[in-house]
């Protein structure tokens, strides 16, 4: 109540001699009174931002504004609206649906079939589609969320005291059900659309938000096995692990019962080779070069690459295509087209096509079968969920380019099995079985990752700009415990989902 009251105080306070800094709104349809999602927010020609799955926007203003300084906002099915930004006063946004007079609207010259249409789409992929050197300001988001659905570990013999019942129970009742993470990047993409190599990533500012207090439980969980191991287990043996009908042999780490002397000179000794390992796996840890490719992922997954998940225009005979409607996308009149799958085909959605150009100015898709379903002796895994959307606008060189991209992935594995440690020795007189650990494991959790992209800006730049831009090394995010809405202040972002505003590291 606080923060809206806040809020509301700013807001009436606008005047003519001093600028506003930021405007937020939830925008909603005038007919259903449902949020509009992904709705494009415009302040001049290189400026603006999209509202998030809520509806929710939030701009911020870097220069002092004027009278005659308005947003305009405009959302598929919607009838444009402008705002004078110094007049703005609204916490929400009505949007009134925009009716469509078929006979005042000059559809063709001929009357196409929805599949004339996709064909005509793939003629023209090359003239609407910009892959030329481009520098793009952009903000990307990624989110994991991991929930354990099952973890029981039933000890059906143990002959080492510690590994009994309760302490395996103790184990699973300080395992986190459930977790999360969010990285989020403000940056600059020096690209070639189309083509491997040709990306440059500076990071301007970036976050991750996550609990560092489940990484600590996990190293105290491990030292904990390790001091129990250390006591009951000799010098030379080596496990044997029996999971259902496989069995293999695992020699012990002989450094686990090294004294302090001894541990002191093997890590003098491979000082140099400990320190190469060291820069390799900074190198692969790199942040900068992980998230250029999650971000090129996203891009990949367009109609407009070969071998995109996404086939509807190259492989086009495994679909059917059927016109729903027809309707306005800004000032651009399309074609709303279903295309669903006819043979082997994974994915059904909607594409929204230019009537004049024949450009595919939006896509929607979702997944309509399991895309990996692997089951084997107790142990399962399964790729559920690949649902997401994609718009493309007009840049500076009137070709289409990428604006927003939106993908959630949601897989499950599963482990159900015995399992039986068995550790053996034999320099040890008598029986070679030393000791034995048998149980019954049965494991279960989900994850679903969802990956954001909005392109704030859009700039042509030539092959010596490309060339001449020189990435930054080891950039890293800053650390967030807990959610921190000032973060990102007098920034332009998508406005974070209910899941990180309530984001908070366990005490």
């Amino acid at each position: 109540m606080r923060h809206a009251i806040t809020v509301f105080v700013c807001l009436i306070s606008i005047s003519f001699s001093f600028a506003q800094k930021s405007i937020s709104a939830k925008l909603i349809d005038s007919t259903t009174q449902k949020p509009i999602p992904y709705a494009n927010v415009s302040f001049g020609k290189k400026s603006g931002v999209i509202s998030n799955a809520n509806g929710v926007f939030q701009i911020h203003f870097k220069k002092k504004l004027k009278k005659t300084d308005s947003l305009l906002i405009s959302c598929m099915g919607y009838e444009p609206k402008s705002i004078s930004v110094q007049k703005f006063s609204d916490s929400i946004l009505i949007l009134k649906p925009q009716s469509i007079e078929l006979d005042e609207v000059l559809v063709s010259n001929k009357t196409y079939t929805a599949l004339e249409i996709i064909e005509k789409a793939e003629e023209n992929l090359a003239k609407n589609y910009d892959f030329n050197f481009r520098k793009k300001k952009l903000f990307f988001r990624e989110s994991n969320f991991n929930n354990i659905r099952k973890n029981s570990i039933k000890v059906k013999e143990s002959t080492i005291p510690e590994f009994n019942q309760a302490f395996m129970d103790s184990i699973m009742r300080i395992m986190p059900k459930n977790a999360s993470d969010h990285v989020e990047i403000l940056g600059e993409l020096y690209t070639k659309s189309g083509e491997d190599g040709f990306r440059k990533l500076d990071i301007l500012k970036a976050s991750h938000l996550y609990d560092k207090n489940l990484e600590v439980s996990f190293e105290g969980l491990e030292e904990r096995f390790n001091t129990i191991f250390r006591k009951h287990i000799k010098r030379d043996s080596y496990f044997k692990i029996k999971s259902g009908i496989f069995g293999t042999k695992e020699a012990i780490d002989s450094t686990m019962f090294e004294s302090a002397e001894d541990r002191k000179e093997h890590e003098e000794t491979n000082a140099f080779i400990e320190e190469k390992k060291k820069i390799e796996a900074e190198r692969k840890k790199n942040f900068s070069k992980y998230r250029k490719t999650n971000i090129a992922d996203l891009e990949k997954a367009s109609f407009t690459f070969e071998d995109s998940h996404l086939n509807f225009l190259e492989k086009s005979r495994k679909y059917k295509f059927e016109i729903l409607d027809y309707l306005f996308i800004g000032d651009a009149f399309a074609y709303k087209i279903s295309f669903t799958p006819k043979r082997s085909a994974e994915y059904k959605g909607v594409v929204y096509v230019n009537t004049d150009d024949f450009a595919i100015i939006r896509v929607d898709y979702q997944n309509v079968k399991l895309l990996k379903n692997f089951r084997l002796l107790g142990i399962s895994y399964q790729e559920k969920v690949h649902k997401g959307t994609l718009i493309y606008s007009k840049n500076d060189s009137g070709v289409y380019s990428l604006k927003y991209a939106e993908a959630t992935k949601t897989n499950s594995f599963g482990v159900k099995r015995p399992l039986k440690i068995i550790e053996k020795n034999k320099n040890v007189k008598g029986r070679r079985k030393q000791n034995e650990l048998s149980t019954d494991l049965h494991f279960a959790m989900s994850n679903t990752n969802k990956k954001e992209l909005v392109v704030f800006e859009n700039h042509t730049i030539s092959d010596t700009s490309f060339n001449a831009f020189k990435e930054k090394p080891n950039v890293t995010p800053t650390y967030l415990p807990d959610y921190d809405p000032k973060f990102w202040e007098g920034y332009n972002v998508i406005e974070p989902n209910q899941a990180i505003k309530d984001f908070k590291s366990i005490e």
